[in-house]
């Protein structure tokens, strides 16, 4: 929010966790590397998202084993 206020549309992150009707688990949530470019922030949050975007990778991994 620092870089764009308006990214508070966005934020805080939230992740949809839902099982299909064959009982696997998903998690559903928006991109990081989406929001960025929808708000337009450029390259000066590039580390955040990839911090951010290798969390959600290994918070999916481990909840939808």
């Amino acid at each position: 929010m620092q870089a764009n206020q308006q990214v508070g549309i966005d934020l805080p992150l939230k992740v949809l966790a839902w099982e299909d009707a064959s009982g696997k688990t998903w998690l559903t949530y928006n991109d990081p590397a989406w929001i960025t470019i929808r708000h337009g922030l450029g390259h000066g949050v590039d580390q955040t998202i990839k911090a951010l975007t290798a969390a959600l990778d290994t918070i999916s991994k481990k909840a939808t084993i």
